[in-house]
């Protein structure tokens, strides 16, 4: 079996659906940021026009997303700011998250909308830089996240009478075990992190829990929520 070792495996995104927002407040002008979970450029867009409704009032509706499991949609906008004020700033306060223990930066799938309100007070270009990137960062504090890995499924084939033992014991190893059918034997699926030394380890656990008679069969992929510690 062939693993596209191009493609990331795990990233970090927002836990749910449901909108964070913040609201900063720098020389009486109100900047109100929103981060948002979605799947695509298209449902991005859709919420920053959303918001853009919803604020029909505001001077500006500045946005930046990153899309994707190894972030190759990115976009921003200024939305009439001085050029590179505001989506820029913004755009590289969601790459620079360290959304792990580790310190890495994969935060990927959001959109952030900061909409802002003029208190009559020009800030300059680098108070503009800052106000959107506390904005951003400030409504990112205030959310929580998972980790989005991407499981290999794989499936062992046993005797009827053996697959509730061999359940169990998949399990006590840590293995997930994602259902089973019963047909001329049982098939148990299992989910395995998609990366090779995991995969390896799958297979070795499989032969030591079977003695020698067990195998696993692979097959395609899943993106499923893990949760982080602290969040």
């Amino acid at each position: 079996m062939s693993i596209d070792e191009s493609r990331a495996n795990r990233y970090v995104t927002l836990a749910g659906t449901e909108p964070y927002e913040n609201l900063l407040e720098i020389k009486r002008s109100e900047f109100i940021g929103h981060v948002k979970r979605v799947s695509s450029q298209e449902e991005a867009r859709a919420y920053i026009e959303s918001l853009r409704k919803t604020y029909h009032d505001a001077r500006h509706v500045c946005s930046a997303f990153i899309v994707g499991a190894d972030r190759d949609v990115q976009r921003s906008s200024d939305d009439g700011e001085p050029a590179g004020t505001a989506g820029i700033p913004m755009l590289q306060a969601l790459l620079a998250r360290q959304s792990r223990e580790d310190g890495t930066t994969d935060l990927s799938d959001i959109v952030a909308v900061v909409v802002r309100y003029f208190g009559g007070i020009k800030l300059g270009a680098g108070g503009l830089v800052r106000a959107y990137t506390d904005a951003v960062v400030q409504t990112l504090d205030a959310a929580s996240f998972v980790s989005r890995e991407r499981l290999r499924v794989g499936v062992i084939g046993v005797s009827h009478a053996q697959a509730g033992r061999l359940e169990n014991d998949i399990r006590t190893a840590g293995l997930q075990v994602l259902g089973t059918e019963y047909a001329d034997q049982a098939l148990i699926s299992v989910g395995v992190f998609d990366r090779p030394e995991s995969l390896r380890e799958a297979e070795e656990t499989i032969i030591s829990i079977t003695s020698g008679t067990g195998s696993i069969v692979w097959g395609g992929t899943e993106w499923v929520d893990i949760p982080l510690a602290g969040h």
